[in-house]
């Protein structure tokens, strides 16, 4: 069985995360999804508007996600990627380069963004709707 692991807030969740899972699934045939808890959002200055355990239920709820791990550190990937068997890492192509590190471990991907989504701009355009 082919293991990926990929990381991320996945806080007001759109396609363009469901995109990047479907990929992400495409890649193996086990994907476990690493997702920032409350407390690391605060160590990285980060506000999620969902908890860690509603972001959780939501992840957990999707198809291409056969698991769901808590993201306590930066740190913490060489030691998830043992510990699950995992033989591929993913990330969005904003991180390129980031986690070459890893490619002693496993292999590494990262793929491209989804064009004209992203939680900031969700973020954004619900600010100027507010805003008016």
């Amino acid at each position: 069985m082919k293991k990926v692991i990929t990381y991320g807030t996945f806080d007001l969740l759109h396609w363009g995360h469901i995109n990047l899972l479907k990929r992400a699934k495409e890649l193996g045939d086990y994907l476990i999804v690493a997702i920032s808890t409350d407390h690391f959002n605060e160590i990285k200055n980060k506000k999620a508007y969902y908890s860690f355990d509603e972001r959780k239920v939501i992840l957990e709820a999707i198809r291409y996600v056969d698991e769901v791990i808590p993201e306590d550190s930066w740190e913490q990937k060489i030691e998830d990627i043992r510990n699950n068997d995992v033989d591929v890492f993913v990330m969005g192509d904003d991180w390129k380069g980031k986690f070459d590190f890893l490619k002693e471990y496993c292999e590494v991907v990262y793929l491209p963004r989804t064009i004209g989504i992203s939680t900031t701009k969700i973020k954004k355009d619900l600010l100027t709707v507010k805003n008016g």
